[in-house]
C-alpha cells in the first residue's frame, strides 16, 4: 500500500502495517515520541492496522491532536485510579480539554475531597509506571449492552442508546475498561507527570434536573519539567487574573441589580475604551473606512432575512412586543450594515465600500458560561464590513490581515496564528449554505491570501460560518495563555438574502462579496486580555493615569500644581498625591496603582525647574527638565510605544 506524508513523500508498506511500524521504519527516536496518527483526516491509535493507500501524519506532543490524545488517555488512567480507590464508581464522560482533562463520575453516597486528590495522584503515578497498553476492541452493540448491564452502569447504557452497531469500541488498560471511540496513546508509560487540579459538581448531561456528578480535573505532561513550567504559569496567571486586576485598578464592576454579564465601565476603564476607539478610528480612517452608527434593536423580520432567526435564537435575548411587531436586541451588527449599503444606489466606482462602528451587541450567554470580561452579555465590537467585487477581494482581505499585524506590533503580541475554518461538504444545506462552488472558490481565495502574505495559519474542518469561510485569530499573552481575539469572515450569502447589488462595468447588477472583520474584537474580551497581558501595567498611551506628581512635603505643592497644569495642557493624564504621607509610602502606593511615571519634587527640583523621574517597576530614571520630560512623554504617547 502507498502511504503519503505531509511533505509530499510517498512510500510503500506492507498492507496491515500500523502507524507505529511506519514510524519505526523512519527512526526509532521518532517512534519513541509519536503519540497517535492522523490517517486520512482521522486520528487513530498508533497500533491500529492500515490496510489501504492513505495519507499519514505522525502526531507528537507538539501537535494539538497529539496533546488531545495524551490528555484523553490520561482521563482513562485517572478513571482506573478512581475505580481502584472507589469500587463501584460509575463514569459518564472524560474528554480532553484545551489544557488537561476531566472525568464526570457517580460516587454513590461517597464524597471526594481535596485530600483524596493527592492519593489519586499517587495511584495514577503508580499505574502509569506499569506501561499498560491501551487496547482497542470492536464490540457489537448487544455485547456492549450486556457488559455494562452486568456492571450496572446506567451512564454507559445511556450513551449506547445513541450509538450504531458496527462502530462501537471498548478501550482497556490495566484493570480498567471503558466505552470509548478513542484514540489513545500506546501505553501509560508516556505519562510522566500528573497534577489533579480541582473537584467540582456537574449535573448529568448539563441538566440541573438530573443528578449531580463529581467532576475531577487534571493535567499531565510527558516530563516533570513541563508540568513545573505549567504550574508556574498558572501561579503567574492568578496574579494577572483580569477579574482581580479589573477590581483593583477600578477598570470595571458588575452589579446584581444591573444583571449578570453586563459590565459597568468605571472611569479608568472608560479611558482605556476611548484610547482603543481612537486607535481604531485613526487606523480605519487611514484605510478608507467610513463610520456609521446603528440602533441597539431591530425588527424580527430583519433577522429572519439574515438567517440568524431561528438558528441563532438561543443566543439572542427574548423579543419585545410593540405595536404588533417583535423587536430583538441587536446580537450582531452585520444586518444593520447591509441596510446602510442598500440605502443608496452603488456602482463599481463606489467599491470597495467599507463601513465601521464600535457597535453594541447583546447575546444571551448561559449563566454558567459567563466569565468576567471574557464571556459577557453586552459587548462593544470593533466591527466593520467591506463590500467588494471578486477582483478586489484578495487586496481587501490582505489589508485586513495587515491591520491585525499592525495591532499585534502595537500591543506586543509576538505569538499568533490564524485558524482558517472551512465547511464540511456533507453538511451543505444543513449547517452551511448550499453553494458548493462558492465554498470552494472563497476558501481557495482566503488560503491563497494567507500563503502569499506569509501569515502562519492552520486549517480546521467544519467550523466555518454558515455563510462562508472564516479566520479565527488566536493570540498568546506574554505568559503563554491563548486567547481568541476576533474573527475575519467571508460572506457570499448575505448579499443575495438582502438583495444587495451594485452596477458593474457592464452596466449590469452584481452581488458584492462581503468581508466581516473585527481586528480588536470587543472592548470586553480585548481589555480582559490586555489586563492579563500587561499584568495591569499598561503602556503610557493606554494607562488611565499616566503621571503621578509626588511632592515631598506641602511646601512644594505650588510647584506640583504648576507641573500639573503643564501636563494637562499637553493632554497627559496626571494627578498630584497631596496626602500628608512620607515620600516612601507615596512611591509604594503609586507603584501598586501601576502608574507609568512618578515625578518626585522637592527643594532641589523646585529651585532648578526640574523633576526627579521614576518609572513604574524600574525605579529611578534620573532628573530632567520639566519641559524635557513632557516632550518625551508626549512623543511616547503619540507613537504608542509599548515600553
Amino acid at each position: 500500500m502507498k502511504i503519503s506524508f505531509p511533505d509530499g513523500a510517498v512510500r510503500e508498506y506492507e498492507q496491515g502495517a500500523s502507524a507505529l511500524d511506519i514510524a519505526k521504519s523512519i527512526s526509532e527516536g521518532l517512534a519513541r515520541k509519536v503519540l497517535a496518527a492522523n490517517v486520512n483526516g482521522q486520528v487513530w491509535d498508533l497500533t491500529r492496522p492500515i490496510n489501504d493507500d492513505s495519507s499519514l501524519k505522525l502526531l507528537t506532543w507538539d501537535d494539538a491532536e497529539g496533546k488531545n490524545t495524551f490528555w484523553h488517555s490520561s482521563a482513562h488512567l485517572m478513571a482506573e485510579a478512581v475505580e481502584s480507590l472507589f469500587p463501584g464508581v460509575k463514569f459518564w464522560v472524560g474528554p480532553a480539554l484545551e489544557k488537561g482533562f476531566y472525568y464526570d463520575m457517580d460516587l454513590g453516597d461517597r464524597k471526594m475531597n481535596e485530600e483524596d486528590l493527592a492519593i489519586l495522584e499517587k495511584k495514577m503515578n503508580e499505574l502509569a509506571k506499569k506501561n499498560s497498553p491501551y487496547q482497542r476492541k470492536e464490540i457489537s452493540k448487544q455485547d456492549a449492552v450486556a457488559y455494562f448491564s452486568e456492571k450496572g452502569d446506567e451512564y454507559k447504557l445511556d450513551l449506547l442508546q445513541n450509538l450504531e452497531d458496527g462502530g462501537i469500541t471498548l478501550y482497556s488498560q490495566g484493570e480498567f475498561t471503558d466505552l470509548c471511540r478513542g484514540p489513545h496513546i500506546p501505553h501509560t508509560g508516556f505519562i510522566k507527570a500528573i497534577k489533579l487540579t480541582s473537584i467540582a459538581g456537574a449535573y448529568w448531561k448539563g441538566d440541573e434536573k438530573n443528578k449531580q456528578l463529581t467532576r475531577v480535573y487534571g493535567v499531565t505532561f510527558p516530563s516533570q519539567k513541563e508540568l513545573d513550567e505549567y504550574l508556574a504559569m498558572l501561579e503567574e496567571a492568578k496574579k494577572r487574573d483580569h477579574r482581580k486586576l479589573g477590581k483593583e485598578l477600578g477598570i470595571y464592576t458588575m452589579d446584581d441589580d444591573v444583571g449578570q454579564g453586563l459590565p459597568l465601565w468605571m472611569p479608568n476603564g472608560t479611558i482605556i475604551i476611548e484610547e482603543l476607539e481612537k486607535l481604531a478610528k485613526e487606523t480605519e480612517g487611514a484605510a478608507g473606512y467610513k463610520r456609521v452608527v446603528t440602533p441597539h434593536i431591530a425588527k424580527e423580520s430583519m433577522y429572519l432575512t439574515s438567517g440568524h432567526l431561528p438558528y441563532y435564537a438561543d443566543s439572542m435575548f427574548p423579543p419585545m412586543e410593540m405595536d404588533g411587531e417583535k423587536y430583538y436586541l441587536k446580537a450582531m451588527n452585520c444586518p444593520h450594515h447591509h441596510k446602510i449599503f442598500d440605502a443608496e444606489p452603488k456602482s463599481y466606482k463606489d467599491l470597495p465600500y467599507r463601513i465601521a462602528e464600535y457597535g453594541t451587541c447583546y447575546r444571551y450567554e448561559q449563566s454558567g458560561e459567563l466569565f468576567g470580561l471574557m464571556r459577557v452579555r453586552c459587548l462593544h465590537m470593533n466591527d466593520a464590513h467591506i463590500y467588494c467585487n471578486r477582483d478586489q477581494f484578495a487586496d481587501e482581505f490582505r489589508a485586513v490581515n495587515d491591520m491585525y499585524l499592525k495591532y499585534f506590533k502595537i500591543f506586543g503580541v509576538d505569538k499568533y496564528v490564524m485558524r482558517l475554518s472551512l465547511h464540511d461538504p456533507a453538511k451543505l444545506g444543513q449547517k452551511y449554505v448550499n453553494e458548493p462552488e462558492l465554498w470552494q472558490e472563497t476558501e481557495a481565495m482566503v488560503r491563497r491570501v494567507l500563503i502569499e502574505s506569509n501569515i502562519p495559519f492552520i486549517e480546521v474542518q467544519d467550523e466555518a460560518a454558515f455563510y462562508g469561510p472564516k479566520i479565527d485569530v488566536q493570540i498568546w499573552s506574554i505568559i503563554g495563555r491563548e486567547f481568541t481575539l476576533a474573527t475575519n469572515q467571508v460572506d457570499f450569502n448575505s448579499g443575495n438574502k438582502f438583495k444587495l447589488s451594485f452596477t458593474n462595468q457592464n452596466n449590469q447588477p452584481e452581488v458584492p462579496l462581503i468581508i466581516h472583520r473585527a481586528p480588536l474584537g470587543t472592548h470586553e474580551r480585548f481589555i480582559g486580555f490586555l489586563l492579563e497581558h500587561y499584568a495591569g501595567k499598561f503602556p503610557l498611551w493606554l494607562a488611565p493615569l499616566q503621571v503621578k506628581i509626588l511632592p515631598i512635603s506641602d511646601k512644594f505643592m505650588d510647584y506640583a500644581k504648576t507641573l500639573l497644569n503643564k501636563l494637562k495642557k499637553a493632554d497627559i493624564r496626571a494627578e498630584i498625591d497631596d496626602r500628608s504621607e512620607k515620600i516612601g509610602k507615596k512611591i509604594r502606593d503609586t507603584e501598586l496603582a501601576r502608574v507609568p511615571y512618578m515625578l518626585v519634587v522637592g527643594e532641589k527640583e523646585v529651585n532648578e525647574g526640574k523633576v526627579a523621574v521614576r518609572k513604574q517597576g524600574k525605579g529611578d530614571a534620573g532628573v530632567f527638565d520639566a519641559d524635557e520630560f513632557i516632550a518625551a512623554a508626549t512623543l511616547e504617547i503619540k507613537e504608542r510605544k509599548s515600553e
